[in-house]
């Protein structure tokens, strides 16, 4: 039983895990604007497989001259962008509650497990609604692109900037 209850805990850590790693995290910006390097003896971030794949909306935004994205894809990617948003924090909500809920299961010194397993897949359940709507986004959006577009924002992932910073691989 105790067994049970270990595993249950390490999954449920490591779904938290999972969805901070998921919600990019906002670096502090030099009042100038410019990137700080990155000291030597930092660690490199965990590759992300669909990175070079995807677009994040905020870059694309950022750049809407450079791209010469049309009104039509701007009013899409906008739509896109609040609808998803939107969604996202009813998901954030959800998420929240049953993971509150799997504490209260959890913290007793008996733990029900189907009461628990079924709470877990409620957490779970979230989980992947909200990875699907970030993948479901990043999917319609990159369809909008061109494939001229898409080739200009492959090279400002790799295009220095000025003062010899790189720009950050996203």
């Amino acid at each position: 039983m105790k067994t049970r209850i270990g595993i249950m805990v390490a999954l449920l850590v490591a779904s938290v895990l999972l969805i901070v790693a998921m919600v990019p995290a906002q670096q502090p910006q030099p009042p100038d604007g410019q990137q700080q390097p990155r000291p030597a003896h930092a660690p490199h971030p965990p590759m992300d497989p669909l990175g070079a794949a995807m677009f994040p909306p905020e870059m694309i935004m950022q750049h809407t001259r450079e791209l010469g994205l049309t009104d039509e894809q701007k009013t899409f990617m906008r739509g896109e962008i609040q609808r998803t948003t939107t969604r996202f924090n009813e998901l954030q909500w959800q998420l929240q509650d049953a993971m509150e809920a799997l504490h209260e299961i959890m913290k007793s010194n008996s733990v029900n497990e189907q009461q628990a397993l079924t709470q877990l897949d409620k957490v779970l359940d979230a989980e992947r609604e909200i990875k699907r709507l970030h993948i479901g986004m990043g999917i319609r959006i990159k369809n909008q692109l061109t494939p001229e577009q898409q080739a200009k924002l492959h090279g400002m992932r790799m295009t220095p900037r000025p003062h010899g910073h790189p720009r950050p691989s996203q």
